[in-house]
């Protein structure tokens, strides 16, 4: 007899039909995932850009990204990892959180870390945190440890931001 109450009892199925709909309803949980792809997103890291040996640039680069460099630039250059290949040559002020050097730099060197391979060639100043300079590396110029090495350029940017800064409030104070 119960099964053929089971069967009597179609109608409740249906009833139960919507209990899953209504299971369904927690969509938060696809949003929390969703909120998880987010922190996941800073962790892939791009891949570095490369400027062939064949690239010849006149003018300042700047990225928060790293930079292989294999041809020759003629400017300043700003980044996050800045790698100097073998055949190289870079005409200006390096300024990055790490510098690996394999080429030829004529000018400053500003980097938390700094590293000169056995192939390296330096004619100017390099301003560190940590260095570290291999047997058979080239250098000529001063070397000067700091803790914050970056900040010597990060001053003179911020100084005229805060010049504008100081006049806006003073322009608006002056408007009321």
């Amino acid at each position: 007899m119960f099964s053929k109450s089971k069967i009597n009892e179609p109608g409740p199925k249906a009833s139960e039909t919507p209990a899953p709909a209504a299971s369904e309803t927690p969509a938060p949980k696809p949003s929390m995932t969703g909120s998880d792809f987010k922190p996941s997103a800073p962790k892939a890291k791009p891949p570095a850009s490369v400027l062939s040996s064949d690239l010849h640039i006149t003018g300042n680069i700047k990225t928060t990204g790293d930079i292989q460099i294999e041809g020759t630039i003629e400017g300043d250059i700003r980044a996050h990892l800045l790698t100097i290949g073998e055949g190289a040559t870079v005409k200006g002020e390096v300024t990055a959180d790490d510098v690996v050097i394999n080429g030829r730099i004529v000018g400053r060197v500003r980097g938390l870390k700094v590293r000169l391979t056995s192939t390296a060639r330096v004619e100017g100043d390099i301003i560190h945190k940590t260095i570290a300079i291999e047997s058979g590396a080239h250098f000529e110029g001063s070397v000067q440890r700091q803790d914050d090495p970056l900040s010597g350029k990060a001053k003179q940017l911020s100084a005229p931001g805060s010049a504008a800064a100081a006049s806006a409030p003073a322009a608006n104070s002056s408007g009321s």
